[in-house]
């Protein structure tokens, strides 16, 4: 093996790569699978390690150069929600246990996704110990104050679970201030956590190159990118839309339109619609391959964004990546990677009449816009790249394998954001 080679496990049970693209794809797949393919590129050697969920596809699959996908046998070989999933986390990590003992040598670190990877990484090391590192990609703890009184109930048990991961971890990754000071607030130690951002596909993700369907005529076009879930505020943007005339809500994510009367929560923001006055103003694409998101951002005049919570949020970054500037709730980490008035606009949180207010007047001004998507392509092309995010994860797992210290502190990207304030 070359020297300087890094054998990493990415343990990711509930993200697969090879389900990019598909329904019930988040933003989780696309950043393990940008994350395996850049060290993937930087020569390391990437093992992907994500539960069963079909028991056609084959136990190993190579995704990309230096990166090979394995599937884990853990429960029954069909998608199964988080909630469901706890319990077969033992038997994940210990699955992974014996691949690791029986193969020499085995990884040098493990990278686990999400906290249900951590369990199991903590399980499949706890005899035959590797430096394991944990991305949550969202905390129990932040959600709880997010939800309505009465269902955060559940997740009492995974607030526990996710504090003692951290004091487990040799590492803590973050991918925000807001989440390191969540983190915090759980009792994760500061000294154990780094800051590395995630990335944007820069050849995928450009402003330049086809747009997807033409809007309809007068109207200019408000996209939304996510789940159909509560928490992403899409009754937020459909209260707003009546407030801002001559728009179209375009929502990308969720299920395929044939079958969106099915869907519980796509049936609520139909009928909100309806009942505001919109929904011929509204409309549903349903999920879309990878390869399409870029077009249709492009298609788009500005992307809102209106989660109650977000530990970091890489849709703005897509779009912001393809010219398009960004109205979103001041939160988590979408208020550091959006400049206020420089590549789109911020607004208080559960604010309708402010997001609407915003939509508006970007909306209504094109300089304006043009100005915010010209410094949004800047600012991601200078701070957001899966190679810098890459690079970085590559020095925290060579300073817990004995290698070179933590990465310090990004001088370059504080230069590049006073820069572009000074722009405003």
């Amino acid at each position: 093996m070359e020297v300087g080679v890094l054998r990493i496990a990415m343990v990711s049970a509930q993200a697969s790569p090879l389900a990019l693209g598909g329904p019930g794809a988040q933003g989780r797949h696309t950043h393990v699978a940008a994350l395996s393919q850049a060290l993937g590129r930087l020569g390391h050697e990437v093992a992907v390690y994500a539960r069963r969920e079909d028991p056609a596809v084959a136990d190993a699959v190579e995704f990309a150069p230096g990166v090979t996908v394995h599937h884990v046998p853990a429960g029954p070989a069909r998608p199964l929600p988080p909630a469901d999933q706890l319990s077969l986390m033992g038997d994940f990590g210990r699955a992974l246990a014996t691949r690791w003992t029986g193969r020499t040598p085995g990884p040098d670190v493990v990278h686990a996704h999400y906290w249900l990877s951590g369990l199991a990484a903590l399980t499949a090391t706890a005899e035959d110990r590797r430096p394991v590192i944990v991305t949550y990609h969202g905390l129990a703890t932040a959600e709880r104050r997010h939800l309505p009184a009465g269902r955060n109930a559940r997740l009492g048990p995974r607030v526990g679970l996710e504090r003692t991961l951290g004091s487990l971890a040799d590492r803590v990754v973050a991918q925000s201030e807001d989440e390191v000071a969540e983190l915090g607030r759980l009792g994760v130690r500061r000294s154990g956590t780094v800051i590395v951002p995630s990335g944007v596909d820069m050849e995928r993700f450009t402003p330049g190159g086809p747009a997807a369907e033409h809007r309809r005529a007068g109207l200019r076009r408000i996209l939304s990118v996510g789940p159909l879930v509560e928490r992403k505020g899409l009754a937020d943007l459909i209260e707003a839309l009546r407030r801002v005339p001559g728009a179209e809500l375009v929502v990308v994510g969720g299920p395929d339109p044939a079958g969106i009367d099915r869907d519980p929560q796509a049936r609520r923001l139909l009928q909100l619609a309806d009942r505001r006055g919109v929904a011929d103003r509204l409309r549903f694409v349903g999920a879309v391959g990878h390869d399409e998101m870029a077009a249709w951002y492009r298609s788009a005049d500005v992307l809102a964004c209106a989660p109650w919570y977000e530990p970091f949020g890489l849709t703005p970054l897509e779009a912001m990546a393809c010219g398009v500037p960004v109205v979103a709730y001041e939160v988590g980490g979408i208020a550091e990677s959006v400049i206020d008035n420089v590549t789109g606009v911020l607004v208080p949180p559960r604010d309708t009449a402010a997001l609407a207010a915003a939509l508006r007047n970007l909306l209504g001004d094109e300089v304006r816009r043009m100005s915010f998507a010209s410094a949004a392509i800047d600012r991601v092309r200078s701070r957001y790249t899966w190679e810098r995010t890459a690079a970085e994860l590559e020095r925290v797992y060579r300073a817990v394998t004995g290698g070179d210290p933590e990465p310090g502190a990004a001088d370059e990207a504080d230069e590049e954001d006073e820069a572009l304030s000074e722009v405003s």
